[in-house]
């Protein structure tokens, strides 16, 4: 063989070690070191739906990460045999290699979300919220709340149903069941009415729902935590009194106007079990989810001698109380008169 065309095959072959040594460097680079990069430098979710097909996951990965090499990304799906995506919420970190995440996704490893809820008036309003934060169908989970014969199971009711979900952040895996939220969320429920508080509620002569209602309306009377022990205290004493509560905010959850600024008495005429001026006792259920702050300041209640509460005229969102219906009518007036004097109808 001539020495040309020696040389000539050798540096052939150098090029095609070189060629396959390259092509061995970026497959390890991608697969073991980064081929999937975060666009802003941040850990992200992704979350993948049921029945995803594998070339929709590309599409989703890329909502908050840059692909870098998309071909080698579908190589090493097909190499490592992912076919079918499990639905659930995984994070990727901000530089990853295919691998790493091919195998979380592929092995259904996920990472649980963080889901919360307050100010939720209603039982549609509790669906929309928490379904926004799972994938969940909000009529899954509003069916089970009207469902007696489902809430049986927890000891409540369509009326009651919804004093199992405690404001608060929770964890889970994004892609849970309705039945396993129900589940979770019960037990939560039970973990918070130890023995302690359901003793707490018995000395009241109350239920742990009942103290979750009473606590509604105390919650939707005032957001200050210093005002919500009196006001219970309040409550209490009414219903000890076999008083009517007549409470606005229920009158206000019974009207479901929750744009009400000022109860008339048009609105008390409304004839609905929600209606404490109307009926004596406790409304059939909460008003809204209570935090789990307020429903300790009821079972923790201040002593007093008040019956009567207003709104202070100053509007510095506190009350002014009285321990009788003179004073209270003194109160109401001069209330009264700056809600007319503001034009608040």
């Amino acid at each position: 063989m001539k020495v040309g065309t020696k040389n000539i095959l050798l540096s052939i072959l150098a090029v095609a070690i070189l060629l396959v040594i390259g092509i061995a460097a970026d497959q390890y680079y991608c697969l073991a070191v980064c081929n999937i990069e975060s666009r802003d430098g941040e850990t992200h979710y992704v979350y993948i739906p049921k029945n995803c097909p594998i070339d929709s996951v590309e599409s989703i990965i890329s909502n908050d990460f840059e692909i870098l090499s998309p071909l080698n990304f579908r190589l090493h799906c097909r190499l490592l045999k992912w076919q079918h995506p499990l639905s659930g919420a995984y994070t990727i970190g901000k530089r990853e290699g295919d691998l790493s995440v091919i195998r979380r996704l592929r092995n259904g490893e996920q990472t649980p979300v963080k889901i919360s809820f307050k100010n939720v008036r209603t039982k549609a309003m509790l669906s929309r919220t928490i379904s926004s934060q799972l994938m969940l169908d909000s009529a899954d989970i509003a069916s089970r709340l009207d469902s007696l014969p489902y809430m049986e199971q927890f000891a409540l009711n369509e009326q009651t149903a919804v004093c199992m979900f405690i404001p608060d952040t929770y964890e889970m895996f994004w892609n849970i069941s309705p039945d396993g939220l129900f589940q979770k969320m019960y037990q939560n429920y039970t973990s918070f009415w130890d023995a302690k508080r359901r003793r707490q509620a018995a000395a009241m002569g109350l239920t742990p729902t009942e103290v979750i209602t009473l606590a509604s309306i105390v919650e939707s009377e005032t957001f200050r935590e210093f005002e919500k022990p009196i006001v219970a205290g309040l409550y209490y004493n009414r219903l000890r009194k076999g008083m009517r509560l007549q409470a606005d905010p229920t009158v206000i959850f019974a009207m479901q106007d929750f744009t009400i600024r000022r109860v008339t008495n048009q609105h008390l005429k409304i004839d609905s079990p929600y209606n404490t001026y109307k009926y004596a006792g406790l409304p059939p259920g909460p008003i809204r989810t209570p935090y789990a702050t307020t429903i300790n300041a009821v079972l923790n209640y201040d002593h007093n001698n008040y019956l009567y509460m207003c709104a202070n005229a100053d509007f510095s969102m506190t009350h002014k109380f009285a321990t009788n219906y003179h004073e209270h009518l003194r109160n109401a007036r001069e209330y009264q008169r700056e809600l007319n004097k503001r034009g608040v109808k």
